[in-house]
């Protein structure tokens, strides 16, 4: 524990995903108490698990009766088929937590959001339909429309103004960490795509669109986002604030998916050429909707922890970032003239991650 942390208690939400996950245990490597806050929050050293529906009231006060957190991290969701049922749910899940906090009297310091960069790309129904200019900057205006992103923060401002603490914003590009069963998680399901590539004599076709393949772009590594969380949570200037964070660096999909296909030892090809029979894209969700035989078969030869390809891979998340026919690059200002500073290669966000992946035998070395 170090002067910065002492007396600190961290209530993480969602302490199971790959945001959560990661900030978990970074706080609680730093020194932090950390309750994790989640369904199914399991049993992590040095976190003290807290099992809660956000879906039910009653839950949640139970579950935060005799705690006293002093920061919030909110990092978690739950996804539905429209906007409108993403914001009643999501919105109410947030309103329910701080109602909790309040009724409980948690002496709260600060609470943290994380949302993402479809502040400025809009929902899954209108994906880029009045997308910000790049690049997205911390202070551009809400797109039109329905976006349960804008709820949240609402639903945060207003917790914050009532009860007297201090907020931070937080939106990661698409990030990429270790997380196990996690529906955004492109990094793992890469993983998953590149072995069964490898296995199966198969050539490492690029999922995405064109227009990705070519295009510049940036990542957000999940270790990155954690140390910026933590951050904005115990620096004065950082008070109040939304931000951008990604990696630092930018990079095209060309050049970074011959570097991923290096690793594992298989043929990188781009998007295939649209030539009237498709549009130019080789979707990952159909490949993998038939390949839950093939993992097994994979898990089996090689004495894999998780067999089941589903609990790993989150397809549909990847086809979207990797099929946009527009421009994703975010502009760090709020980030850089307070002090944060730190920068993470891009490369190797995945490859250690492949690393830990393999050291955990979730894919074969």
């Amino acid at each position: 524990m170090t002067e910065q942390t002492q007396g600190k208690t961290a209530l993480v939400v969602g302490s199971t995903g790959i945001t959560g996950g990661n900030l978990a245990a970074h706080l609680s490597a730093t020194g932090w108490e950390v309750l994790g806050l989640a369904r199914r929050p399991g049993k992590l050293p040095g976190i003290t698990p807290v099992a809660a529906d956000l879906t039910n009231r009653a839950s949640v006060v139970t579950a935060l009766r005799n705690l006293a957190p002093t920061h919030v991290f909110y990092g978690t969701w739950l996804r539905n088929d429209t906007e409108a049922e993403n914001v009643r749910v999501n919105g109410g899940m947030m309103q329910t937590l701080f109602d909790a906090l309040a009724e409980t009297g948690a002496p709260i310091q600060h609470a943290a959001l994380v949302t993402g960069t479809k502040q400025y790309l809009g929902p899954f129904e209108a994906y880029g339909q009045t997308a910000a200019e790049t690049p997205f900057r911390e202070d551009n205006p809400r797109l039109p429309g329905l976006n349960f992103y804008y709820t949240q923060e609402d639903i945060l401002f207003a917790a914050a103004a009532r009860s007297g603490f201090t907020w931070s914003v937080h939106r990661p590009h698409s990030i990429v960490g270790f997380a196990v069963g996690n529906a955004m998680n492109m990094g793992v399901t890469l993983a998953v795509y590149a072995t069964l590539c490898r296995e199966y004599g198969e050539p490492f076709v690029f999922p995405g669109s064109h227009f990705q393949w070519n295009a510049i772009t940036d990542v957000t590594d999940a270790r990155l986002l954690a140390r910026h969380l933590a951050w904005a949570a115990t620096t004065p200037a950082a008070a109040n604030t939304a931000f951008n964070i990604v990696n630092g660096d930018v990079f095209r999909w060309r050049w970074l998916w011959s570097q991923l296909a290096a690793y594992f030892g298989v043929e990188p090809q781009g998007p295939p050429v649209a030539d009237g029979t498709n549009d130019g894209r080789d979707l990952l969700t159909p490949k993998l909707a038939v390949a839950g035989e093939r993992w097994s078969a994979i898990a089996a030869k090689y004495g894999l922890a998780e067999p089941n390809m589903d609990a790993l891979a989150s397809a549909w998340h990847t086809d979207g970032d990797l099929g946009r026919e527009l421009e994703c690059l975010n502009d760090m200002h709020n980030s850089r003239v307070r002090g944060f500073t730190e920068y993470q290669p891009t490369l190797a966000s995945f490859t250690e991650l492949f690393d830990e992946l393999r050291a955990r035998k979730l894919i074969p070395a």
